[in-house]
């Protein structure tokens, strides 16, 4: 069920910029039980929205880790997102006009410190297991730091505890594609979409990775000239489909708040801040993954107490968490019902 929010105060942001009012869309499923104990929140990814099962297939469903049946799931849309929540394309109370390029430059924390006030707001003090893949685990790592006793558990599935280089790179590399498009600079609805496209088209490199490409974007007849190959033909379609449900306003506000994850920073560094988390976590890798390696995350896993290290075997690359989920429910449902 889709909800609204909306937090009629300005809301502070980190690097000293506020915004003047906020709405949250967010996205339930299931009953809070009696002894509500049984509540999981989901941070979902880069261009994700609240309704896990949209771009979560085969998870929020009777035999899926997050059962509606056991559990009440909550997913909440992140600041400058397009899908409810305040972004560039709302409207700014103090201009009358949509933001654009002028909304206010936010981070990981930000995007925390709404989901703390929204649970505060609707009483869950308490949460069973707390769920984030990809950016959705910056945003649950950054929450189990700032909050040791709100959850449980922590699951952290192709992840980090901050933006490293490389994958500021892979961001500024996109955010060259928009800027190139001059249509950005116009503050117009379809601003920068062709710069979006090719944003799109260069992630989804780093998301799914040759082995990827090379299994499912071979050309049908090796023995004729193709004047458009099927994988070119991938990346122009992936590209158009991004810029059909999204914008380039939001996507650069995303990629900004993306390299300012450091759950280390201003917490004497992250191993220390790491020490602060409680809960029990179970840190998951990808064997394919080149953006959060299974190295990175096994490294992740030897610095947080109480924290186990699975591998899921995918030739998808990043995406294979999107993709693999009768090995994520294997892994996951013994794991979360375990005492």
């Amino acid at each position: 069920m889709l909800n609204y929010y909306y937090h009629d105060k300005p809301f502070k942001l980190e690097l000293g910029g506020e915004l003047p009012e906020l709405t949250i869309a967010y996205h339930t499923y299931g009953q809070i039980n009696e002894a509500r104990d049984n509540i999981v929140w989901v941070c979902h990814a880069l261009t994700g929205n609240s309704d896990v099962p949209d771009w979560w297939p085969g998870t929020v469903e009777k035999g899926g880790f997050l059962d509606p049946a056991k559990y009440f799931v909550i997913c909440a849309n992140f600041i400058g997102s397009p899908y409810g929540t305040t972004c560039p394309m709302h409207t700014n109370p103090n201009t009358g006009k949509p933001y654009y390029r002028d909304f206010p430059r936010y981070t990981m924390r930000d995007i925390v410190s709404a989901h703390r006030l929204l649970a505060d707001k609707l009483g869950i003090g308490h949460i069973k297991v707390l769920v984030g893949c990809s950016v959705g685990g910056f945003q649950a790592v950054e929450w189990a730091v700032e909050e040791p006793d709100r959850a449980d558990k922590l699951i952290l599935m192709a992840t980090d505890v901050k933006a490293s280089p490389w994958t500021i790179a892979i961001d500024e590399t996109q955010r060259m594609a928009i800027l190139s498009d001059p249509t950005y600079f116009e503050d117009r609805p379809d601003g920068g979409s062709k710069g979006l496209a090719a944003a799109r088209a260069i992630a989804l490199l780093t998301y799914r990775g040759g082995k990827s490409y090379n299994l499912t974007q071979q050309d049908d007849d090796e023995n004729y000239v193709h004047p458009l190959h099927r994988a070119c033909t991938y990346q122009q379609y992936q590209g158009k489909k991004l810029v059909d449900r999204f914008d380039a306003y939001s996507y650069m506000a995303i990629l900004q708040s993306f390299d300012t994850h450091n759950i280390g920073r201003g917490r004497g560094g992250v191993t220390r801040a790491l020490g602060r988390i409680k809960a029990e976590t179970i840190v998951v890798g990808l064997t394919t993954d080149i953006v959060f390696t299974p190295d990175d995350m096994r490294q992740l896993a030897r610095k947080i107490p109480h924290a186990s290290y699975y591998e899921i075997h995918s030739p998808f690359g990043h995406d294979g968490f999107l993709v693999e989920t009768q090995q994520l429910n294997d892994l996951l449902i013994p794991w979360m019902e375990k005492q």
